[in-house]
């Protein structure tokens, strides 16, 4: 009897001393925890944003100090030519690739969706892409795929068909770098298949009795409930896409004529092949600004065709 009083008296004492403790004092072993990963954000990520702020008002060419000149990096950016090529380049790049990815991804992930005997080393298969697609050897792969010598003009050859010079030829090479983003389609596919997973099968077995044919129950079912998965992989996707580099880098080179100068590889010859880094600096805020208003657009939109109360 006298443990359970005693037990009781400590409970009691818990309490007051819990209610008499701040916010900060209750959660002061989380806040310890978090120091580390603040202080990383705070030295490597915002001080190196700050610190390009600073350099895209400046002239900069990593020998010299900074010298200030205001606006005048913006100012030759909007006359430069390149700009707007790199530019065009990139949202040609953007809007064929990111569609086609999100198109392929979702098929493969219905043709996936069954549980069947050895499901899950077809989706590690097919998973694979995605692991290795942006790497130096996948594009060093890619490239010698699509040579003029290469495999997939041997096997036209083999027709009787004369296979054009894929990488170094404009009105294709572009071509080159959408198929390699649609090659990488892992994962959103998987994203897709979790999405799948999570709709109450119910809903398909009313349609059913319904008389409702596939493509209705696709239309009608499966588009809607993955809508909320469909804008989380197009915002994502977006945002990857124009952060393209190794691709062109390898593969192309920028080149032929500026077809597939994109937006992140002239900011990089910029700043390592020319060290302008005022300039490229310059550079990085107006993609910043061009992610952030695409970014934008992707969540307005989505109020017309996102459905999270399905």
């Amino acid at each position: 009897m006298a443990s359970e009083i005693q037990t009781v008296l400590q409970r009691i004492k818990f309490q007051r001393r819990s209610r008499m403790e701040t916010p900060l004092q209750r959660n002061l072993t989380a806040y310890a925890f978090l120091i580390p990963w603040l202080t990383g954000v705070m030295c490597l990520t915002l001080g190196a944003m700050l610190f390009t702020f600073y350099l895209a008002f400046t002239d900069y060419d990593l020998i010299s100090s900074p010298e200030w000149v205001g606006f005048d990096n913006f100012r030759q950016i909007f006359r430069d030519p390149n700009f707007w090529a790199s530019l065009r380049a990139t949202f040609t790049y953007v809007i064929f690739s990111v569609p086609a990815r999100l198109v392929v991804s979702l098929l493969i992930a219905l043709l996936l969706y069954k549980e069947v005997r050895g499901i899950g080393w077809y989706r590690s298969f097919i998973y694979l892409p995605s692991l290795i697609g942006t790497s130096v050897g996948a594009a060093i792969g890619w490239r010698n795929l699509f040579a003029e010598d290469g495999p997939i003009n041997s096997f036209l050859a083999l027709f009787g068909i004369e296979g054009p010079n894929w990488v170094g030829n404009p009105s294709t090479a572009i071509a080159v770098l959408i198929l390699l983003s649609v090659w990488q389609f892992g994962s959103e596919m998987v994203i897709f298949l979790a999405g799948l997973k999570q709709i109450p099968g119910y809903l398909y077995e009313a349609a059913i009795i319904d008389g409702a044919s596939a493509i209705q129950r696709f239309f009608k079912i499966t588009l809607p409930m993955l809508s909320p998965i469909t804008f989380f992989n197009l915002l994502m996707g977006t945002i990857s896409s124009f952060m393209i580099f190794t691709q062109v880098y390898i593969i192309t080179g920028g080149g032929p004529m500026k077809s597939t100068l994109m937006y992140v590889y002239y900011l990089y010859q910029q700043a390592f092949t020319y060290y302008n880094m005022g300039y490229a600096a310059a550079l990085s805020i107006i993609l910043l600004v061009i992610i952030g208003l695409c970014s934008a657009v992707i969540f307005l939109s989505s109020r017309w065709w996102v459905n999270y109360d399905v």
